[in-house]
């Protein structure tokens, strides 16, 4: 039986039509759709469909980065489909694991997706060294300038405002408040 396989990461706005239809014109019966990051290992859907495979079925996938993004956990999941007697095919690489070509095919595909990943994470690396290089600081912008954790401070300190009251005046939660506050006395000590 061919078992199909479709993902698409976590928050894309993406959906698996495409894949689901290639699937479908491939001939798979049985459909098995998630929702969630390629390098990730706790993907229930597929934990099924593995747990599922039987001798002489074949897992298919519309491509090879569906199944995984790490070259480790593609081997282990072809060690996997390997043990359950099925095979594996992928459609956009047209590698079939019933094969012997198709088996080398594979491996060697796997290890040109982990080297893209493994680019892509030093780039990215090197990326943010240039920039704080450069005095730029990523991640998010401080809510609260020092001027205004001041009068927070001083303002709950005084007992002009209570604490929840500033929370609410500038769109913050209250154990924020109260670290402001400690650590507005703490510099006045």
């Amino acid at each position: 039986m061919l078992l199909g396989y479709a993902r698409v990461s976590k928050g894309d706005d993406q959906n698996n039509a495409m894949q689901i239809k290639a699937l479908k014109v491939a001939g798979c019966r049985r459909l098995f759709e998630e929702t969630a990051s390629g390098s990730r290992w706790d993907r229930p859907e597929l934990q099924r469909l593995l747990d599922q495979l039987r001798e002489g079925d074949t897992l298919v996938v519309w491509k090879l980065d569906r199944l995984s993004r790490s070259l480790k956990d593609l081997l282990h999941i072809m060690e996997r489909i390997g043990n359950a007697g099925a095979g594996f095919r992928s459609i956009t690489e047209n590698i079939d694991t019933t094969t012997p070509a198709g088996r080398m095919m594979m491996q060697m595909v796997g290890a040109f997706a982990e080297f893209e990943r493994a680019m892509i994470r030093e780039r990215t690396s090197a990326g943010l060294a240039a920039a704080r290089a450069e005095g730029r600081i990523g991640g998010r912008r401080k809510k609260l300038d020092a001027a205004k954790r001041r009068e927070i401070a001083e303002s709950v300190i005084s007992g002009r405002k209570s604490g929840a009251d500033m929370a609410r005046l500038y769109g913050v939660s209250q154990p924020t408040v109260s670290r402001i506050v400690a650590a507005y006395l703490t510099n006045q000590a």
